[in-house]
């Protein structure tokens, strides 16, 4: 099954609240680890390396927090994945250095770069904006 890791799940939780309350300023690790009984320890970590990547900013002050970077229409959801996990690859075979022993023999490996390369471009695609906003299709819409 695809699924993104606890990591990849708290970093998009986290920035999609700091991404809508933006206009309150900065919002601190311990007022997200409540909002979503995240461990706050687990979503410090995952929230300095979002700003590592630019993704948000660390304002330290009586009442710091973090903020985004840039605007959410300018963040994608792939690149918050990609800055928390590293790059998206749904199978081993796609990685550069895979060692997989059926590479000579599987028939799979072209369709599964389809289906790669089509979740890339949607989270690539996809932005903040996007998710803040109420226009994310519902999963029954995706399904028909």
């Amino acid at each position: 099954m695809l699924r993104f890791t606890k990591r990849a799940d708290y970093g998009l939780m986290a920035i999609h609240y700091i991404a809508s309350h933006e206009d309150a300023g900065a919002v601190s690790v311990r007022r997200i680890a409540e909002e979503f009984s995240i461990p706050p320890e687990l979503l410090a970590k995952i929230l300095q390396k979002l700003a590592k990547e630019r993704l948000i900013v660390s304002q330290n002050a009586p009442r710091g927090g973090y903020v985004l970077a840039r605007r959410p229409i300018e963040i994608t959801v792939g690149q918050v994945v990609t800055a928390l996990e590293g790059p998206i690859n749904i199978v081993e075979c796609l990685e550069e250095d895979s060692d997989c022993p059926q590479m000579a023999r599987c028939n799979l490996r072209r369709p599964v770069q389809k289906i790669q390369a089509a979740i890339s471009q949607m989270l690539e695609t996809m932005t903040l904006a996007e998710l803040v906003g109420d226009d994310v299709p519902d999963l029954i819409a995706i399904k028909a």
